[in-house]
């Protein structure tokens, strides 16, 4: 209830009033059944404005430690999350991938849309990275399609490190259905999963025209600015 009050009666009217998405391509997405939405990640706005323009309900994974930070700035987190309808993973632990796939499934076999971040973190610099494996794994093991979204100027909006955004027109783009049912049966194959991971990838590149880096960003973030970046192995 408090997912449906705070989208289309509190916060949704204000945000689209504000800032009028444009939106590009939302016939894409089914009117009913599951569905994986693939984004690119470049701001946390991201979270805010993709399922606002969705018509159904959108489900993300957030670490658990999001629900729980105290304060004031920490209640307000957790409303905003709890009221988006993200549910919180523990992901101190060695299966902390395998947590966040097994609820996205659930959220799939419900009959329901789920919203995944291919690239596992936000872009260190706009430019889209390589997608991980997870949401091969989740389109194979649910026989969800699933559909690319491109953030275009979510990076603009609201700058890495800015708390306010910036009041300006937020544009998002929708690409076509993909389907990976002559996969069927395959889901664990190592190669196969790549395969579907990168023609995600592929397509969020075309979509959002942003430069592609075969590299993890969550490793370019982690190496120092000086020190030269390997690409990644297969």
């Amino acid at each position: 209830m408090f997912y449906w009050l705070l989208k289309y009666v509190i916060l949704g009217p204000v945000l689209r009033l504000i800032f009028r998405p444009q939106v590009e391509g939302l016939d894409n997405v089914p009117r009913q059944g599951p569905a994986i939405l693939a984004s690119n990640h470049l701001s946390f706005s991201d979270s805010i404005f993709m399922p606002l323009v969705v018509p159904r309900k959108v489900t993300f994974v957030a670490k658990a430690e999001y629900f729980t930070e105290k304060g004031i700035k920490g209640r307000l987190k957790k409303m905003f999350f709890v009221g988006t309808g993200t549910i919180p993973v523990d992901r101190s632990g060695g299966r902390a991938a395998q947590a966040a796939l097994d609820t996205q499934l659930r959220v799939l076999r419900s009959g329901e849309i789920a919203g995944i971040y291919p690239e596992g973190t936000r872009s260190p610099d706009g430019r889209l990275y390589r997608g991980k494996t997870g949401v091969a794994r989740l389109a194979l093991e649910s026989g969800a399609p699933v559909i690319p979204v491109a953030m275009l100027n979510a990076d603009e909006v609201q700058p890495p490190g800015k708390v306010l955004p910036k009041v300006m027109r937020v544009k998002i783009r929708f690409g076509a259905p993909l389907d990976f049912s002559r996969y069927e049966g395959m889901a664990g194959e190592r190669f196969v999963e790549r395969a579907v991971t990168d023609e995600i990838m592929y397509e969020l590149m075309e979509l959002s025209g942003r430069e592609y880096v075969d590299l993890y960003a969550a490793k370019v973030k982690s190496q120092p600015v000086a020190a030269p970046i390997q690409p990644a192995v297969v």
